[in-house]
């Protein structure tokens, strides 16, 4: 006879869980209390949207689901910007909850939520545990929901009182989500649309990935000639200095990359969605039917043609397509070669090639800056907004596992992402990047890399607005400024202030020296990157954008 929460620390032990990340709350003390005894590494945080942004990236990074302990009411609806992330980006994740008694159930009690129906729509599988003796029970299905077939978030609510009731209960075998492998009747055929295509082209998206899926794919890729891209925010699934690699299907792709992808008459779609940010807003595959012969691999049957009616529907996870895909050899062809060879000519011109922007600071050597220093085995991570742009055009991902950012587009994720990152990572550099508005939504976790010793280095740029907005704006409303201009703080100096080291550049110039500096110290630092607001994207300015739109209103 054991209480609730040591069941419950004990059925995470079982299904080997070696951290969490939560807020702590009143509503499960019990679990705080049994994790004092547990081998399981508690990330502190310094709120929930922080601690249940980290479990997504624990996701990412290992494909076992993140765990985040959060309280009831505010603490969960707080944590539902992670969750909502996770189920975008699908990431396998268990959020748990402390809830108010079972006795006081459907009171409205304090800060008591309906947590089935506040999440019943963004997560996978929504439980409230009733029973502690049931605990290991739905533990168990919760870990294997949360990464069986399109991996997902799971919610478990816990009220209070089964966390200190006594209840004996049995163990459980730690939760493996089944490999899904493709029929080698569709490997054959797949095969043959590979011979017979003139323009192939294969795009790589989705989570269930491993380093071996990775190298698998590249032999593949290699043996039948194909040109890859990868899917927004997915970079790290395909070596950027491969001869076979094209480019980023992302936002506002290369032109000849998006042309390439439009005039294909194969396209393959490994463990992706396409969905609107990939797709370019869905212009890049037609709906139903896309003009290429589409091939969608996909370990979730509930995605294959539900937007793209796929002329091979391929149900597999991304690991087990990969591990299949190296037993075929093509024969060679010169013209395919060609056309891969032309391909990644076109990406390295791309992410090179660029004009002097205005202002002191140009983001574009930056960003190569870092791409010459850091090792490749070194962790990028983002939130959400226009500087993200210079970070995916211009910095070559050569590893898998270096890019943890959120399909969802969501801001504030990029410091609490790497405080997970260099948790699980001890030993690689971890970078964020950051706008000025998507740094002040979670930059308090920069204090909880301060806690722990985190060397993190986060790069703010900073421009005085809520960029992607101000452009959106000057593009549809020219001219008419409403709810984008920001007035921020001294960011190297609350680097400082949090107990870590801040760094000011306002030249480019400046950073190479400042970066070196926080890598040398050994401490969490921000790197304040001032830059012009007129500097929105490495294709125009401000003035640009909003030049064009007043001379179509002309």
């Amino acid at each position: 006879m054991r209480p609730g929460g040591r069941i419950l620390v004990e059925a995470l032990e079982a299904q080997g869980v070696d951290h969490l990340y939560c807020v702590p709350g009143e509503s499960y003390l019990a679990v705080l209390d049994a994790l004092v005894d547990s081998p399981i590494e508690v990330t502190v945080c310094r709120q929930e949207g922080g601690a249940a942004m980290m479990a997504d990236a624990y996701g990412k990074m290992t494909g076992r689901p993140g765990i985040c302990f959060v309280t009831r009411g505010p603490g969960a609806t707080n944590a539902s910007a992670g969750v909502h992330i996770a189920a975008q980006d699908s990431t396998p994740m268990i959020l748990f909850i402390g809830q108010v008694e079972r006795g006081m159930l459907g009171r409205e009690a304090f800060q008591e939520v309906d947590y089935e129906q506040f999440f019943g729509g963004m997560a996978k599988w929504v439980v409230e545990i009733r029973d502690p003796a049931r605990i290991p029970e739905l533990v168990h299905r919760a870990f294997a929901t949360a990464m069986s077939g399109r991996p997902g978030p799971v919610v478990v609510s816990l009220p209070e009182d089964i966390l200190t009731e006594l209840a004996e209960a049995v163990e459980t075998p730690r939760a493996v989500a089944p490999a899904i492998r493709p029929g080698r009747d569709e490997m054959f055929r797949l095969a043959e649309m590979i011979e017979q295509a003139e323009r192939p082209f294969m795009i790589l998206g989705g989570s269930r990935w491993s380093e071996q899926a990775v190298a698998d794919i590249a032999r593949f890729a290699e043996s039948a000639g194909l040109p890859v891209g990868c899917s927004f925010r997915r970079q790290g699934l395909f070596d950027h200095l491969h001869e076979n690699y094209a480019g980023d299907v992302g936002i506002g792709p290369n032109p000849k990359l998006a042309e390439r992808v439009k005039e294909a008459d194969l396209l393959i779609l490994v463990g992706g969605r396409m969905s609107e940010m990939p797709s370019s807003s869905y212009t890049l595959i037609d709906i139903p039917r896309p003009r290429q012969t589409f091939v969608h691999v996909h370990p979730g049957a509930e995605e294959l043609n539900r937007v793209y009616a796929a002329s091979l529907a391929i149900q597999a996870d991304p690991a087990s397509f990969a591990d299949e895909a190296t037993g075929f050899d093509f024969p060679p062809s010169e013209a395919r070669s060609k056309r891969v060879a032309e391909a990644h000519a076109e990406y390295l011109e791309w992410s090179e090639t660029v004009p002097h922007g205005p202002g002191d600071v140009q983001m574009v050597e930056i960003v190569r800056h870092l791409r010459d220093v850091l090792p490749p085995e070194a962790i990028m991570t983002n939130g959400a907004g226009n500087y993200a742009t210079w970070i995916h055009r211009f910095y070559r991902f050569r590893k898998f596992d270096t890019l943890i950012a959120p399909t969802s587009g969501s801001m504030g994720y990029g410091t609490p992402a790497a405080v997970a990152a260099a948790r699980l990572h001890p030993s690689r550099q971890v970078v964020a990047f950051a706008g000025d508005g998507c740094f002040l939504m979670n930059g308090q976790e920069f204090a909880t890399a301060v806690k722990y010793g985190l060397p993190i280095v986060v790069v703010v740029v900073d421009n005085a607005m809520y960029g992607t907005i101000r452009m959106h704006q000057e593009r549809e409303y020219p001219t008419r400024i409403s709810a984008t201009e920001l007035t921020n703080p001294d960011f190297a100096a609350m680097g400082r202030a949090y107990g870590g080291e801040g760094y000011l550049v306002e030249r480019t110039e400046e950073f190479a020296p400042a970066f070196e500096a926080a890598v040398r110290s050994g401490r969490p630092s921000i790197i304040h990157v001032r830059l012009d607001p007129e500097a929105i994207t490495p294709r125009a300015s401000l003035s640009e954008i909003r030049a064009a739109a007043l001379a179509r209103q002309a």
